[in-house]
């Protein structure tokens, strides 16, 4: 499969932005700096919903008042994240094609926003009735553990 993909790399690898990214000296830590601190908001905002789904956490609250408390935080950070790792990728999207551990990020990726809008939104929304102690604590297990996946696989990007 990747090397029907292989076209659409060398393309992104040639763009305005790909070039324009990579000749410059600022821009990738200055990039890399944003898609950093969407990940520390992205990961405390879920953090504390999978926290509260788990009862350690803000317990005379419903797990649905602390997911709408942190939902615009989770969404923004995503879509920070998302924007520029868009950049990111651009500006090596060769690099990426080799990397292991980027594809590895990708499947992670795919998966946790598809779980997370979907079945944990649906469990986390809830407002007639509670989510169960097991079904919370298993979504709150099954989110942090995608989301971590997508971070340990992004680092590995750098290292191998």
């Amino acid at each position: 499969m990747r090397s029907s993909l292989l076209p659409f790399f060398r393309w992104c690898d040639e763009t305005f932005i790909a070039v324009a990214v990579r000749k410059s000296v600022i821009a990738f830590p200055t990039i890399e700096t944003f898609h950093l601190l969407a990940l520390t908001l992205l990961f405390g905002s879920i953090a504390m919903q999978n926290l509260r789904l788990c009862g350690f956490i803000m317990k005379e609250h419903p797990v649905s008042k602390v997911t709408k408390i942190f939902a615009p935080w989770t969404f923004w950070a995503l879509m920070v994240m998302l924007s520029s790792g868009l950049l990111l990728f651009l500006s090596e999207a060769m690099k990426c094609y080799g990397s292991d551990p980027f594809w590895i990020k990708m499947g992670f990726l795919f998966l946790t926003v598809a779980f997370h809008f979907t079945i944990y939104r649906r469990i986390t929304r809830t407002q007639d009735q509670p989510p169960t102690v097991l079904k919370a604590r298993v979504a709150a297990a099954v989110s942090f553990t995608l989301w971590l996946g997508v971070g340990l696989a992004g680092r590995a990007i750098a290292f191998i």
